[in-house]
Protein backbone atom coordinates (compact mmCIF):
# COMPACT_ATOMS: atom_id res chain seq x y z
CA UNK A 1 0.00 0.00 0.00
CA UNK A 2 2.61 2.34 0.86
CA UNK A 3 4.70 1.41 -2.46
CA UNK A 4 1.36 1.64 -4.22
CA UNK A 5 0.68 5.65 -2.82
CA UNK A 6 4.61 6.33 -3.05
CA UNK A 7 4.18 5.59 -6.90
CA UNK A 8 1.50 7.37 -7.50
CA UNK A 9 2.70 10.62 -5.68
CA UNK A 10 5.90 10.62 -8.05
CA UNK A 11 3.43 10.03 -11.35
CA UNK A 12 1.61 12.99 -10.35
CA UNK A 13 4.43 15.23 -10.07
CA UNK A 14 5.25 15.18 -14.11
CA UNK A 15 1.15 16.04 -14.45
CA UNK A 16 1.32 18.81 -12.19
CA UNK A 17 4.16 20.36 -13.82
CA UNK A 18 2.95 19.76 -17.01
CA UNK A 19 -0.87 22.02 -16.09
CA UNK A 20 1.46 24.43 -14.50
CA UNK A 21 3.63 25.30 -17.99
CA UNK A 22 -0.27 24.91 -19.49
CA UNK A 23 -1.74 27.41 -17.79
CA UNK A 24 1.65 29.45 -17.62
CA UNK A 25 1.77 29.57 -21.34
CA UNK A 26 -2.03 30.41 -21.83
CA UNK A 27 -2.10 33.03 -19.79
CA UNK A 28 0.79 34.84 -21.00
CA UNK A 29 -0.44 34.05 -24.44
CA UNK A 30 -3.66 36.25 -23.82
CA UNK A 31 -1.94 38.96 -21.49
CA UNK A 32 1.55 40.36 -21.40
CA UNK A 33 2.94 41.70 -18.10
CA UNK A 34 2.61 45.42 -19.48
CA UNK A 35 -1.05 44.70 -19.88
CA UNK A 36 -1.91 43.08 -16.34
CA UNK A 37 0.29 46.11 -15.56
CA UNK A 38 -2.15 48.75 -16.84
CA UNK A 39 -5.10 46.50 -16.07
CA UNK A 40 -4.15 46.97 -12.17
CA UNK A 41 -2.58 50.97 -13.05
CA UNK A 42 -5.48 52.13 -15.10
CA UNK A 43 -6.25 52.22 -18.54
CA UNK A 44 -5.73 55.78 -19.04
CA UNK A 45 -2.91 57.79 -17.97
CA UNK A 46 -0.41 55.33 -17.74
CA UNK A 47 3.34 56.11 -18.14
CA UNK A 48 5.94 53.84 -19.20
CA UNK A 49 8.31 54.34 -16.41
CA UNK A 50 4.86 53.14 -13.69
CA UNK A 51 4.13 50.33 -15.72
CA UNK A 52 7.78 49.15 -15.66
CA UNK A 53 7.82 50.31 -12.01
CA UNK A 54 4.79 47.81 -11.13
CA UNK A 55 6.41 45.08 -13.24
CA UNK A 56 9.71 45.70 -11.34
CA UNK A 57 7.94 45.18 -7.89
CA UNK A 58 6.04 41.80 -8.56
CA UNK A 59 8.92 40.37 -10.62
CA UNK A 60 7.01 40.84 -13.87
CA UNK A 61 10.08 42.33 -15.45
CA UNK A 62 11.88 39.22 -16.08
CA UNK A 63 11.71 37.18 -19.08
CA UNK A 64 9.28 34.40 -19.09
CA UNK A 65 10.90 30.99 -19.78
CA UNK A 66 14.01 31.18 -20.49
CA UNK A 67 17.23 34.03 -19.84
CA UNK A 68 19.19 34.74 -22.70
CA UNK A 69 21.32 37.91 -20.64
CA UNK A 70 21.96 35.54 -17.37
CA UNK A 71 24.39 32.53 -17.14
CA UNK A 72 24.49 28.93 -16.15
CA UNK A 73 21.51 27.85 -13.80
CA UNK A 74 20.28 31.97 -14.33
CA UNK A 75 19.21 31.13 -17.38
CA UNK A 76 16.30 29.17 -15.72
CA UNK A 77 15.88 30.57 -12.47
CA UNK A 78 15.70 34.19 -12.96
CA UNK A 79 12.36 33.78 -14.95
CA UNK A 80 8.70 34.49 -14.45
CA UNK A 81 8.31 30.76 -14.63
CA UNK A 82 10.18 29.88 -12.17
CA UNK A 83 10.03 32.20 -9.79
CA UNK A 84 5.72 32.65 -9.96
CA UNK A 85 4.87 29.30 -10.68
CA UNK A 86 7.58 26.59 -9.87
CA UNK A 87 7.10 27.95 -5.88
CA UNK A 88 3.76 25.99 -5.93
CA UNK A 89 5.00 22.41 -5.54
CA UNK A 90 6.45 23.96 -1.89
CA UNK A 91 2.50 24.98 -1.76
CA UNK A 92 4.00 28.47 -1.21
CA UNK A 93 1.26 30.62 -3.03
CA UNK A 94 2.95 34.04 -2.72
CA UNK A 95 0.86 37.10 -3.11
CA UNK A 96 -1.46 38.31 -5.67
CA UNK A 97 -0.57 41.39 -7.76
CA UNK A 98 -2.78 43.08 -5.61
CA UNK A 99 -0.42 42.73 -2.52
CA UNK A 100 -3.04 40.28 -0.87
CA UNK A 101 -1.42 36.90 0.71
CA UNK A 102 -3.08 34.09 -1.29
CA UNK A 103 -2.68 31.49 1.10
CA UNK A 104 -4.72 33.82 4.00
CA UNK A 105 -7.78 34.15 1.42
CA UNK A 106 -7.70 30.77 0.36
CA UNK A 107 -8.26 29.74 4.05
CA UNK A 108 -10.75 32.10 4.76
CA UNK A 109 -12.80 31.33 1.62
CA UNK A 110 -13.00 27.88 2.01
CA UNK A 111 -15.32 27.50 4.36
CA UNK A 112 -18.03 29.21 2.72
CA UNK A 113 -17.67 27.19 -0.26
CA UNK A 114 -17.08 23.97 2.15
CA UNK A 115 -20.51 25.32 4.04
CA UNK A 116 -22.65 25.25 0.24
CA UNK A 117 -20.87 22.23 -1.44
CA UNK A 118 -20.96 19.65 2.02
CA UNK A 119 -24.43 19.96 2.22
CA UNK A 120 -25.72 19.72 -1.36
CA UNK A 121 -23.47 16.70 -1.67
CA UNK A 122 -24.64 14.42 1.22
CA UNK A 123 -28.68 15.59 0.91
CA UNK A 124 -28.18 15.35 -3.03
CA UNK A 125 -26.46 11.60 -2.43
CA UNK A 126 -29.28 10.49 -0.24
CA UNK A 127 -32.25 11.94 -2.66
CA UNK A 128 -30.62 10.42 -5.87
CA UNK A 129 -29.78 6.93 -4.17
CA UNK A 130 -33.64 7.22 -2.97
CA UNK A 131 -35.27 8.02 -5.89
CA UNK A 132 -32.96 5.67 -7.76
CA UNK A 133 -33.67 2.80 -6.18
CA UNK A 134 -37.63 3.70 -6.22
CA UNK A 135 -37.18 3.75 -9.70
CA UNK A 136 -35.45 0.37 -9.67
CA UNK A 137 -38.22 -1.20 -7.67
CA UNK A 138 -40.94 -0.75 -9.77
CA UNK A 139 -38.95 -0.75 -13.06
CA UNK A 140 -40.67 -1.47 -16.68
CA UNK A 141 -43.30 0.32 -14.86
CA UNK A 142 -45.42 3.88 -15.51
CA UNK A 143 -43.14 5.54 -12.52
CA UNK A 144 -40.23 3.70 -14.27
CA UNK A 145 -40.73 5.89 -17.13
CA UNK A 146 -42.25 8.93 -16.34
CA UNK A 147 -39.62 8.90 -13.41
CA UNK A 148 -36.80 8.55 -16.31
CA UNK A 149 -38.57 11.29 -18.20
CA UNK A 150 -38.52 13.57 -15.50
CA UNK A 151 -35.11 13.37 -14.76
CA UNK A 152 -34.11 14.17 -18.60
CA UNK A 153 -36.23 17.19 -18.54
CA UNK A 154 -34.38 18.05 -15.54
CA UNK A 155 -31.13 17.47 -16.86
CA UNK A 156 -32.10 19.34 -20.12
CA UNK A 157 -32.78 22.49 -17.84
CA UNK A 158 -29.43 24.81 -17.98
CA UNK A 159 -27.78 25.19 -14.00
CA UNK A 160 -29.22 29.46 -14.51
CA UNK A 161 -32.47 28.70 -14.46
CA UNK A 162 -32.47 27.05 -11.52
CA UNK A 163 -30.30 29.81 -10.15
CA UNK A 164 -32.29 33.06 -11.58
CA UNK A 165 -35.79 31.27 -10.84
CA UNK A 166 -35.25 30.64 -7.40
CA UNK A 167 -33.61 33.83 -6.71
CA UNK A 168 -36.91 35.66 -8.58
CA UNK A 169 -39.72 32.96 -7.18
CA UNK A 170 -38.40 32.28 -3.30
CA UNK A 171 -36.50 35.81 -2.62
CA UNK A 172 -38.44 38.50 -4.97
CA UNK A 173 -41.77 36.69 -4.86
CA UNK A 174 -42.07 34.79 -1.65
CA UNK A 175 -39.29 37.16 0.24
CA UNK A 176 -38.10 33.51 2.32
CA UNK A 177 -34.24 34.42 2.23
CA UNK A 178 -31.99 37.19 0.95
CA UNK A 179 -31.28 36.95 -2.92
CA UNK A 180 -27.72 37.49 -2.43
CA UNK A 181 -24.98 38.08 0.33
CA UNK A 182 -23.39 36.16 2.96
CA UNK A 183 -22.95 36.83 6.42
CA UNK A 184 -20.30 35.07 9.43
CA UNK A 185 -21.69 32.36 11.88
CA UNK A 186 -25.35 31.03 11.94
CA UNK A 187 -26.42 34.30 10.44
CA UNK A 188 -24.75 32.97 7.03
CA UNK A 189 -27.39 30.09 7.22
CA UNK A 190 -30.22 32.35 5.72
CA UNK A 191 -27.91 32.39 2.79
CA UNK A 192 -27.06 29.48 2.20
CA UNK A 193 -30.94 27.62 2.31
CA UNK A 194 -31.15 28.74 -1.44
CA UNK A 195 -27.65 27.51 -3.01
CA UNK A 196 -27.93 24.55 -1.13
CA UNK A 197 -31.41 23.53 -2.55
CA UNK A 198 -31.03 24.91 -5.91
CA UNK A 199 -27.62 23.10 -5.97
CA UNK A 200 -29.55 19.78 -4.87
CA UNK A 201 -32.13 20.17 -7.23
CA UNK A 202 -29.81 21.03 -10.21
CA UNK A 203 -27.89 17.72 -9.79
CA UNK A 204 -31.28 15.29 -9.24
CA UNK A 205 -31.60 14.27 -13.01
CA UNK A 206 -28.59 13.49 -13.75
CA UNK A 207 -27.79 11.94 -10.38
CA UNK A 208 -30.66 9.40 -10.10
CA UNK A 209 -30.48 8.39 -13.71
CA UNK A 210 -26.77 7.39 -13.10
CA UNK A 211 -27.56 5.49 -9.88
CA UNK A 212 -30.52 4.00 -11.70
CA UNK A 213 -28.58 2.56 -14.52
CA UNK A 214 -25.88 0.97 -11.58
CA UNK A 215 -28.72 -0.67 -9.76
CA UNK A 216 -30.44 -2.46 -13.15
CA UNK A 217 -26.80 -3.70 -14.18
CA UNK A 218 -26.55 -5.35 -10.35
CA UNK A 219 -30.26 -6.09 -10.62
CA UNK A 220 -29.84 -8.49 -13.33
CA UNK A 221 -26.93 -10.36 -11.99
CA UNK A 222 -26.70 -14.22 -10.84
CA UNK A 223 -26.42 -13.31 -7.14
CA UNK A 224 -29.46 -11.74 -7.29
CA UNK A 225 -32.02 -14.24 -8.72
CA UNK A 226 -30.11 -16.72 -6.26
CA UNK A 227 -31.16 -14.03 -3.86
CA UNK A 228 -35.00 -13.67 -4.74
CA UNK A 229 -34.70 -17.69 -4.99
CA UNK A 230 -34.46 -18.03 -1.59
CA UNK A 231 -37.63 -15.70 -1.02
CA UNK A 232 -35.98 -12.24 -0.03
CA UNK A 233 -38.49 -9.82 -0.41
CA UNK A 234 -37.87 -7.30 -3.27
CA UNK A 235 -36.74 -4.85 -0.38
CA UNK A 236 -34.20 -6.58 1.10
CA UNK A 237 -32.74 -7.39 -2.05
CA UNK A 238 -32.64 -3.86 -3.20
CA UNK A 239 -31.32 -2.25 -0.23
CA UNK A 240 -29.25 -5.33 1.13
CA UNK A 241 -27.77 -6.90 -2.15
CA UNK A 242 -28.21 -4.35 -4.88
CA UNK A 243 -27.31 -1.22 -3.10
CA UNK A 244 -24.35 -3.01 -1.18
CA UNK A 245 -22.47 -4.45 -4.62
CA UNK A 246 -23.23 -0.97 -5.97
CA UNK A 247 -21.00 0.74 -4.12
CA UNK A 248 -17.97 1.20 -5.65
CA UNK A 249 -19.13 3.02 -8.56
CA UNK A 250 -21.32 5.09 -5.99
CA UNK A 251 -17.55 5.65 -3.93
CA UNK A 252 -16.22 6.56 -7.04
CA UNK A 253 -18.06 9.51 -7.56
CA UNK A 254 -18.47 10.36 -4.34
CA UNK A 255 -14.69 10.29 -3.35
CA UNK A 256 -13.65 11.79 -6.55
CA UNK A 257 -15.67 14.81 -5.48
CA UNK A 258 -14.55 15.22 -2.01
CA UNK A 259 -11.29 17.24 -2.83
CA UNK A 260 -12.59 19.10 -5.53
CA UNK A 261 -15.55 20.49 -2.81
CA UNK A 262 -12.79 23.51 -1.41
CA UNK A 263 -12.84 24.78 -4.95
CA UNK A 264 -16.52 26.26 -4.92
CA UNK A 265 -18.86 26.24 -7.71
CA UNK A 266 -17.82 29.20 -10.23
CA UNK A 267 -21.69 30.32 -11.06
CA UNK A 268 -23.10 29.72 -7.84
CA UNK A 269 -21.07 31.92 -5.67
CA UNK A 270 -20.87 34.57 -8.39
CA UNK A 271 -24.73 34.63 -8.37
CA UNK A 272 -25.74 34.65 -4.67
CA UNK A 273 -22.66 36.84 -3.70
CA UNK A 274 -20.73 34.30 -1.83
CA UNK A 275 -17.49 34.66 -0.44
CA UNK A 276 -15.92 31.35 -1.87
CA UNK A 277 -13.35 30.07 -3.51
CA UNK A 278 -15.58 29.68 -6.78
CA UNK A 279 -15.97 33.32 -6.91
CA UNK A 280 -12.39 34.34 -5.69
CA UNK A 281 -11.30 32.80 -8.86
CA UNK A 282 -13.94 34.39 -11.02
CA UNK A 283 -12.67 37.80 -9.81
CA UNK A 284 -9.17 37.05 -10.54
CA UNK A 285 -10.13 35.92 -13.94
CA UNK A 286 -12.12 39.53 -14.37
CA UNK A 287 -9.28 41.27 -13.29
CA UNK A 288 -6.00 39.40 -14.64
CA UNK A 289 -4.58 38.37 -11.51
CA UNK A 290 -2.32 35.23 -12.48
CA UNK A 291 -1.06 35.17 -9.37
CA UNK A 292 -4.11 33.36 -8.32
CA UNK A 293 -5.48 31.93 -11.13
CA UNK A 294 -2.23 29.95 -11.44
CA UNK A 295 -2.49 29.17 -7.78
CA UNK A 296 -6.46 27.92 -8.17
CA UNK A 297 -5.42 25.98 -10.76
CA UNK A 298 -2.78 24.29 -9.63
CA UNK A 299 -4.46 23.71 -6.02
CA UNK A 300 -7.58 21.88 -8.30
CA UNK A 301 -5.05 19.80 -10.15
CA UNK A 302 -3.65 18.50 -6.52
CA UNK A 303 -7.14 18.00 -4.89
CA UNK A 304 -8.12 16.04 -8.04
CA UNK A 305 -4.81 14.02 -8.27
CA UNK A 306 -5.30 13.38 -4.73
CA UNK A 307 -9.31 12.15 -5.07
CA UNK A 308 -8.13 9.88 -7.44
CA UNK A 309 -5.57 8.09 -5.09
CA UNK A 310 -8.13 8.07 -2.44
CA UNK A 311 -10.95 6.31 -4.55
CA UNK A 312 -7.89 3.50 -5.53
CA UNK A 313 -7.70 3.03 -1.76
CA UNK A 314 -11.46 3.03 -1.15
CA UNK A 315 -12.07 0.23 -3.23
CA UNK A 316 -10.29 -1.48 -0.78
CA UNK A 317 -12.63 -1.08 2.03
CA UNK A 318 -15.31 -2.01 0.08
CA UNK A 319 -14.39 -4.81 -2.25
CA UNK A 320 -11.95 -7.22 -0.59
CA UNK A 321 -10.94 -8.85 -4.15
CA UNK A 322 -9.23 -5.50 -5.01
CA UNK A 323 -5.48 -5.49 -3.41
CA UNK A 324 -3.25 -2.51 -4.14
CA UNK A 325 0.67 -3.16 -3.95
Amino acid sequence: MTAYILRRIIYAMPILLGVNILTFVLFFVVNSPDDMARMNLGMKRVTPAAVENWKHERGYDLPLLFNESATGTGRITETIFFQKSLKLFRFDFGSSDSGRDIGYDISQRMWPSLAIAVPVLLVGLLLNITFALLIAFFRATYIDFWGVVLCVILMSISGLFYIIGGQYLVSKLLHLVPISGYDTGLGSVKFLILPVIIGVIGGIGAGTRWYRTLFLEEINKDYVRTARAKGLSETVVLFRHVLKNAMIPILTGVVVVLPLLFMGSLITESFFGIPGLGSYTIDAINSQDFAIVRSMVFLGSVLYILGLLLTDISYTLVDPRVRLS
